[in-house]
């Protein structure tokens, strides 16, 4: 399975992955999981909201075991983000029916829509969209960077987007959904374990800063005579950096627009999105808070015009204790137990269905770049693990 997803979406050059929501490289991943879950026998769904699912017994029974993840990535994102737990969920099924396990709820696996946001900037529509965390309204105001909406790119993809909306009834027949994942970090390498269980996801959101100043010829314009928004730009990336390392949280501008985008052009507006995230509410809303400030210190310095949106935001996630005790139990009750700054569709159900995550070793913990690596074995341990706690709560 693993050989014949890797070159999906995979760019020649960098070596990194872009299979962004709606595309043909998202096309070819959706074929590759339909494939996949006919050649076992499951019974294969796409729900109003294009998530994927894969059936194995009556669906509509309720209380069923359902794990999985997504399969898009970030720009020149890694191989393992997302697409290992889809891999390993089909791969655990594989461990299961070869141990002979009798199911006594039904098991579904699926693959979220869209959960980077690489395209239309917000991650988890699929998810948020099933859970009624994003509206139809919101949804159809989604747009990318050439300035397609939503809609129209799930309708060019062949989806049909005014069913999209909340999805109640499916939730409501879930009794539990666990996620597998690379870590995004180095906790377990540094711990020497294969396999963790997540106790929390940290609060985050992304907040658009949009710079407007005055376009001008960079050859011919005064220093002194300049309304310059790259150098507002410049001073608030640099208080981002400062404020999250006094605050112990992480923020970051890793996305960047510029207008007229003229080499011999003073720009007349940069727009910068900043991600931001913190153990708890406090602590983010402090930082992102004085980042603010000092952006508007610096635009009234420059004579430059700041406007701030929030574009989407996800409180503090503590994943289930009771279900987390019980796949530590299962587990053998010695697994590391872990808190995350990333957010996951595991995170956005929380707030509807009962939910886990696994995470699997990443030994250098870079993630969301080509460089994304885990070891096969500790892979392969990871599928086994999983199979365990599906076997737990699945299975008499």
């Amino acid at each position: 399975m693993w050989r014949e997803l890797a070159p999906v979406g995979r760019n020649a050059d960098t070596g990194g992955y872009r299979r962004f929501a709606w595309t043909g490289a998202d096309a070819d991943c959706r074929n590759w999981f339909q494939e996949q879950a006919e050649a076992r026998g499951l019974t294969y769904e796409v729900d109003r909201n294009g998530n994927q699912w894969a059936w194995l017994g009556d669906h509509s029974a309720g209380d069923a075991v359902v794990t999985g993840s997504h399969l898009d990535s970030v720009p020149d994102g890694g191989a393992f983000d997302g697409p290992l737990g889809v891999v390993s969920s089909f791969a655990a099924l594989d461990e299961l029916r070869r141990r002979g396990a009798q199911f006594t709820r039904p098991l579904a696996i699926t693959n979220f829509g869209d959960e980077e946001g690489a395209r239309f900037g917000l991650a988890c529509v699929g998810s948020r969209l099933a859970s009624g965390q994003l509206s139809k309204e919101q949804a159809f105001e989604l747009r990318d960077g050439d300035g397609i909406r939503l809609p129209q790119a799930m309708e060019e993809a062949g989806y049909d987007p005014a069913a999209i909306g909340p999805d109640p009834e499916r939730l409501a027949r879930i009794g539990a959904f666990v996620e597998l994942h690379v870590e995004q970090g180095r906790a377990l390498d540094l711990s020497g374990d294969a396999v963790g269980i997540a106790s929390a996801i940290w609060p985050h959101g992304r907040w658009r800063f949009d710079f407007a100043g005055e376009a001008n010829h960079a050859g011919t314009t005064r220093l002194v005579d300049r309304r310059d928004p790259m150098l507002t730009y410049a001073e608030t990336v640099l208080a981002a950096r400062r404020e999250a390392e006094l605050a112990g949280a992480v923020a970051t501008f890793g996305k960047i627009s510029v207008e007229p985008n003229g080499v011999n052009a003073i720009p007349s507006l940069v727009r910068g999105w900043l991600d931001s995230r913190a153990a708890d509410q406090a602590t983010l809303d402090t930082v992102v808070a004085a980042v603010q400030r000092a952006a508007k210190e610096r635009a009234d310095r420059d004579g430059v015009d700041l406007r701030v949106v929030r574009e989407s935001f996800t409180p503090v996630v503590e994943f289930e204790h009771a279900l987390r005790d019980e796949i530590n139990k299962i587990l053998g009750g010695a697994v590391p137990v872990l808190g995350t700054g990333a957010g996951h569709d595991a995170g956005i159900l929380s707030a509807t269905v009962p939910t886990a995550m696994l995470f699997v070793r990443n030994p250098t913990g870079v993630s969301h770049s080509p460089a994304e690596s885990a070891a096969e074995d500790d892979c392969v341990a990871g599928v086994i693990a999983l199979a365990d706690v599906l076997e737990g709560l699945a299975c008499s």
